[in-house]
């Protein structure tokens, strides 16, 4: 819940509320960007990257019950921005008014993810004489998962998300743990260097003036739009959640998750990859990405 609904908050909440001051004339006339722009913008920021608050909370030993709501929020809620970033990108090139009923159903990548986990865990269970092809399996399947999603115009995202959500229930009793250990840290690995490679990106973007352009009130705006939203999104969730729960979630929990709002490399790719043929403002959403990168990451 925290995930998809927190997320969803964020994204729209941010995006019509820095719609507002710019009406409102807060952001500067050179902005040029109107209501679905800032949706899009809003949904890109809000990809929230825990993976330092997870090692800090190893580290430290938090609560397991903590631990889990945030390791369960980092699986999920790069899926649900990069799904909303798609379908704002296409409102944004094709105009709300050539968007069709099919494409509100890309969602469905959540089933052929699920196919291809099943299907995955029917082959492992006859791999036990030839242990060393199960890690070749699991990457080309896993990969096969993305490649049909996107073949057929789905959420590619979606797909590998639940495909792995099914390996983690059902593929991993079937493999070995030499299997597991080697799929385990070549995952750790290149999501490592991905996240490393994306970094150095950043770096490189925010000494090239080229690439930015900088207005103070969106910069700002949004700074304190994403701080207040996120700590509204966990306390009215967690009250709401507390009712159902049998071990609720105190106060320094709620604090520590409104706290942990760490924005990184998912959204700064997001922001990089818009068309600056469609979303005119695209030089100030990059400035204005890599400031909350910055902030999230050294004062959070």
């Amino acid at each position: 819940m925290y995930a998809v609904v927190g997320t969803l908050w964020n994204a729209f909440c941010t995006g019509f509320c820095l719609y507002g001051i710019k009406m409102a004339g807060v952001i500067d006339e050179k902005v040029d960007a109107g209501l679905m722009e800032f949706l899009l913008f809003g949904a890109l920021i809000s990809a929230v990257d825990p993976v330092a608050v997870l090692a800090v909370f190893e580290e430290v030993h938090v609560n397991e019950t903590l631990f889990i709501i945030v390791f369960g929020e980092s699986l999920l809620n790069d899926a649900v921005t990069v799904v909303l970033y798609k379908v704002y990108i296409s409102f944004v090139e094709a105009g709300p008014g050539n968007v069709y009923t099919a494409d509100y159903f890309k969602g469905i990548g959540t089933l052929v993810g699920l196919i291809f986990a099943v299907f995955l865990a029917f082959l492992t269970r006859f791999t036990k004489k030839v242990r060393i092809i199960e890690p070749l399996f699991i990457f080309l399947l896993a990969y096969l998962a993305y490649l049909t999603a996107e073949l057929f115009s789905l959420s590619a995202i979606l797909s590998l998300t639940f495909c792995g959500i099914g390996c983690n229930k059902y593929v991993e009793a079937n493999i070995s743990q030499k299997s597991r250990t080697t799929v385990k840290y070549t995952m750790k690995t290149l999501a490592s260097i991905a996240e490393t490679i994306i970094f150095i990106f950043l770096g490189i973007s925010a000494v090239d003036k080229s690439k930015w352009a900088w207005d103070t009130g969106l910069v700002v705006s949004t700074l304190v739009f994403i701080l207040v939203f996120r700590a509204i999104g966990v306390v009215g969730q967690t009250w709401f959640l507390n009712w159902f729960r049998l071990v609720p979630l105190d106060k320094i929990d709620q604090v520590v998750m409104s706290y942990g709002g760490l924005r990184g490399a998912v959204a700064f790719a997001l922001v990089v990859l818009l068309d600056k043929e469609h979303v005119k403002a695209k030089d100030y959403f990059v400035a204005t990405t890599i400031v909350v990168v910055f902030f999230t990451v050294m004062f959070q």
